[in-house]
């Protein structure tokens, strides 16, 4: 039962170990002026802007869970472009590729439920209450099974116990997407010549993979199909 504590106790410490990651532009991207957050991109008459620190919604903890990019496409190419999310990548330093994650696929996943952990503050000294006549089990090394009426027992040491309360606690993460991702994610379909799209993908978190990616789009004509192009914006993975 000990194992199972600390690794509650783990889950916990890890979860809240998770650092946050902005993208930054590095020197040798191309700077959107006045925004030093963002950057530029243009080839065959489509502009693409991306800003990797442009999230201000709720979840406020996102980017501690996923990589919020928001992009702003421009198309001047004389076609009509497509806009999916299969076209757009995050590429780390050792050619992995973090694909674009539609909301509806985030939505499948987390099932609209939370992800709740629950744990233990080490070092904490107590006495609990309790009364029968059920019997169970401690979590605690020295645990026996007890029998009726009302009783105290000390513990010390990092164990986990579902049943108690401080210094017991439990973190919920709420499942994503939020209302906000939803409404903010890059919509996906037709964008005209003379047309402007703009909103945020989602990539999975690169925090603790990647001291630098790229944003890849790659640009494709909505009537045929036909690839005509590629952007690339490099960025540097900032932690906090």
């Amino acid at each position: 039962m000990r194992a199972r504590g600390l690794g509650w106790l783990w889950m916990v410490i890890v979860v809240g170990c998770i650092p946050e990651a902005q993208l930054q532009p590095r020197p040798d991207a191309r700077a959107l002026a006045g925004d030093t957050s963002a950057a530029v991109a243009e080839a065959a008459g489509v502009r693409l802007v991306a800003d990797g620190a442009s999230w201000d919604a709720h979840p406020r903890n996102l980017e501690r869970r996923l990589t919020p990019v928001e992009i702003r496409v421009e198309n001047h190419s004389g076609r009509p472009l497509s806009i999916r999310y299969a076209h757009f990548d995050l590429v780390g330093g050792t050619n992995f590729q973090y694909a674009a994650l539609s909301p509806l696929v985030l939505d499948e996943a987390s099932d609209r439920q939370p992800l709740c952990v629950s744990g233990y503050t080490p070092g904490y000294w107590g006495l609990h209450l309790s009364w029968g006549p059920s019997r169970r089990w401690r979590t605690y090394p020295w645990a026996q099974p007890w029998g009726p009426g009302p009783y105290y027992d000390p513990f010390y040491g990092p164990y986990y116990d579902p049943f108690y309360g401080p210094p017991y606690s439990t973190r919920c993460e709420e499942p994503l997407p939020t209302q906000d991702m939803l409404e903010l994610a890059l919509p996906e379909g037709t964008l005209g010549n003379g047309g402007t799209v703009r909103g945020f993908l989602y990539f999975q978190g690169v925090a603790d993979r990647e001291r630098q990616v790229s944003l890849q789009a790659r640009l494709v004509d909505a009537n045929t199909g036909e690839p005509f192009g590629e952007l690339s914006i490099p960025f540097e993975v900032s932690r906090d």
